[in-house]
């Protein structure tokens, strides 16, 4: 993990497919496949490739759908989403997922309205240093992100132990667990298919509500 991220993936190719696998695009699509394109649709009818690389298996795609808006846009998470987009990017970084870096990434630039502040965040997390700009409770989290995501097979009581000692609650807690579990199920997704960014419009997002079907993009 290097230098500042620029918003462009490195695995941008217009010569490339957006996945190794075969993809229905909106236009072909019919049935229960355009009610979930239709649902998670952003400008222009554009389908964010992460959703698209789930076409041949629709059924994968409202589950993916749902525990995504679940974990990062839901009114009953307690934590405010820019902290929650900063887990995912660090979770990401350690994965190296460019795809899943670039999207929240511009995620997380639109929702603190403040480029200089995100760029100092995306800077710490991708050398791997949380320290310089998170303290307390978050850089605890960050901590037991890093260590679930790169040994989950290590984890014990006494991961969960410190984060209470540092001041975080267990829905906090949780909280921090969902998103770094739902990152690595993404990682894996969009690494182990091949996806890129290619034609995908960033840092759209859907809107905070507890309705796990109510997507429109913002």
């Amino acid at each position: 993990m290097g230098c500042f991220w620029n918003g462009r993936s490195s695995l941008w190719n217009a010569n490339d497919p957006m996945t190794w696998i075969r993809v229905i695009d909106y236009e072909a699509s019919t049935g229960y496949l355009r009610e979930l394109y239709d649902r998670v649709k952003g400008p222009d009818e554009r389908i964010d490739n992460v959703m698209k690389a789930h076409s041949l298996r629709p059924h994968t795609m409202e589950g993916h759908s749902a525990l995504y808006k679940s974990v990062l846009h839901h009114t009953g998470n307690a934590s405010p989403v820019w902290w929650l987009e900063t887990v995912g990017i660090y979770t990401s970084l350690l994965n190296r997922c460019e795809y899943s870096v670039a999207h929240h990434f511009a995620g997380l630039s639109r929702l603190l309205q403040d480029p200089s502040r995100a760029q100092v965040i995306y800077r710490a997390l991708a050398a791997d240093d949380p320290g310089r700009v998170f303290s307390g409770k978050e850089l605890a989290r960050r901590r037991y992100a890093r260590k679930l995501t790169l040994t989950p097979g290590d984890m014990a009581e006494h991961d969960v132990t410190a984060l209470r000692e540092a001041g975080a609650t267990d829905e906090q807690i949780l909280e921090a667990n969902q998103v770094v579990a739902y990152f690595n199920y993404s990682n894996r997704l969009l690494n182990g298919l091949g996806v890129t960014t290619r034609g995908d419009v960033l840092g759209f997002s859907p809107p905070n509500t507890d309705d796990l079907t109510e997507w429109g993009h913002r």
